[in-house]
């Protein structure tokens, strides 16, 4: 699963106050360099302060979205009431027929997805390869069918089961990032693929816990540590044996790997930081 993902911000605050008007996010610690928020008392997002950073320039590797995982569709439907009672800018929506998606950026750029997921057992799968349309959101559905008033907002605290649902990635090459995502990484490869300019991994059947795209960084070249976006995330496994095998398997096939607490970091291909961590 996803774990955390942690951000370089210019102006730490205005995106502390983001996240926090925006989702509902708690505190959950605090330095003049670096916070920590999340749900449940469970960390989800680290932002530290960059403020001399440059912003990262179009076409750039990166981050493409963090997508946050609604526990519920009536979770879904209270938060879109408050989003649009509170006029934050929303910049599309989505039916993948697996899950319902609403996007938005950060005030640095950064995009965001909330989505709920339809029940797995509606999810279709062909084989190994889960089937992920994309077509016109039905908004009046979703408040209908949870019986969620749109006259008043009622998202008062962020739910304590949200979590991050999966990363969604800007690469400059859909081979590389399968060699570093699903041989290295060991993720099965469920969707997507070169025609389409997006490849989608998992773990357990899941319909995405990474996606990787070259609609807009085809040919991207390293990142640099010196703009704002992404810094690192993490994905969590319970398994020490696959800690120790996608540790081995990376160092063989070349990639930069060292220690961490309760696990390692690793190099993707554009210099991304990836932490395995022990969940």
């Amino acid at each position: 699963h996803v774990g955390t993902v942690c951000l370089r911000a210019r102006d730490m605050g205005l995106l502390k106050g983001y996240y926090t008007g925006m989702l509902g996010l708690e505190v959950l610690a605090e330095t003049k360099d670096e916070v920590t928020l999340g749900a449940g008392g469970v960390a989800l997002l680290h932002i530290l302060s960059r403020p001399d950073a440059a912003p990262e320039a179009s076409g750039q590797a990166g981050l493409y979205h963090t997508a946050f995982l609604m526990p519920s569709r009536s979770d879904l439907a209270r938060w879109l009431v408050h989003v649009a009672r509170s006029q934050f800018p929303l910049v599309g929506f989505a039916d993948h027929s697996v899950s319902e998606a609403v996007y938005l950026a950060d005030p640095e750029g950064n995009g965001v997805e909330v989505y709920s997921d339809r029940p797995e057992e509606r999810w279709l799968w062909a084989g190994n390869q889960v089937s992920m349309g994309t077509k016109e959101l039905d908004i009046d559905d979703i408040f209908i069918k949870t019986k969620t008033r749109t006259d008043r907002d009622d998202y008062s605290a962020v739910p304590a089961g949200l979590r991050i649902g999966h990363i969604h990635l800007k690469v400059g090459a859909l081979e590389a990032a399968r060699g570093f995502y699903n041989i290295g990484l060991g993720l099965d490869v469920v969707a997507g693929n070169d025609e389409r300019g997006a490849t989608f991994l998992s773990s357990g059947r899941y319909h995405h816990h990474v996606g990787a795209n070259i609609w807009d960084s085809r040919g991207a070249g390293q990142r640099q540590d010196s703009m704002t976006g992404l810094d690192w995330f993490s994905l969590q496994t319970k398994d020490d044996t696959i800690l120790a095998d996608r540790r081995a398997e990376l160092a063989a096939k070349g990639f930069a790997v060292s220690e961490i607490d309760d696990g390692f970091e690793a190099l993707d291909p554009w210099g991304t930081r990836v932490r395995l961590v022990k969940a």
